[in-house]
């Protein structure tokens, strides 16, 4: 795949945070949670648990300078199912690690919607960001990877996963993905960003409060 033909395919990205983190997300930039712990000096044994486990519930952190941040669940996701999924020798410990080192977009709206209503979130309000896919990549071009799963779920199926999962723009077989898929979904599932996206506000074209598909609020949108 490359640039232009990500762009035409997907122009347009969807990232669902905790309700009430819009706040943060303009203040300091999308982060991952690797970039959130290192913002807010998480170390030691609260860092391992939030890093390299498995996280069953949101954790809460906080410093005197930046206040209070969520961190998301990984409710969809088991260390039981990663050991039945994991290739090329990886751990979960590495698996966890490597997730939380990224950002992570939806690159349909349809899979949005599919984590918006799943059990464990369609009671909660969520802050979901539409982003501008053009202008991510022409800043975030070269620490973009894609994947063509849910790479944060083993539920109901742990599908297999390694080291290929996440690709290069340039490297990605979307031609072959997409003959795998239904004829409503194409090649990509997951647009990914190494670290973090501190200037996201630039490539914000929407920002909404929901719960399930129901809009409760406007946030913010680009005039």
């Amino acid at each position: 795949m490359d640039i232009d033909g990500l762009v035409e395919e997907f122009p347009v990205l969807f990232h669902m945070a905790v309700a009430g983190s819009w706040g943060n997300i303009k203040k300091y930039g999308l982060l991952s949670t690797t970039a959130l712990l290192d913002l807010y000096e998480i170390n030691q044994d609260q860092r391992r648990r939030i890093e390299s486990e498995h996280r069953p519930e949101c954790v809460t952190i906080s410093n005197e300078k930046h206040g209070i941040a969520i961190i998301r669940d990984q409710k969809p996701m088991s260390t039981s199912g990663l050991e039945k999924a994991l290739l090329d020798g990886i751990t979960p410990k590495e698996w966890y690690e490597k997730l939380n080192s990224m950002t992570f977009f939806w690159a349909s709206e349809k899979r949005l919607h599919t984590l918006l209503n799943a059990r464990a979130y369609r009671n909660q309000q969520q802050d979901v960001l539409t982003i501008d896919t053009k202008s991510l990549v022409e800043k975030h071009k070269n620490e973009i990877l894609l994947s063509p799963y849910n790479s944060g779920s083993t539920k109901p199926n742990p599908f297999k996963r390694g080291r290929d999962t996440f690709l290069p723009i340039d490297l990605y077989p979307f031609e072959e993905w997409s003959k795998k898929r239904s004829s409503n979904e194409k090649g990509v599932v997951e647009v990914c960003v190494n670290y973090g996206v501190p200037t996201i506000t630039e490539m914000v074209v929407k920002v909404c409060r929901m719960q399930g598909s129901e809009t409760l609020e406007v946030l913010y949108e680009r005039k």
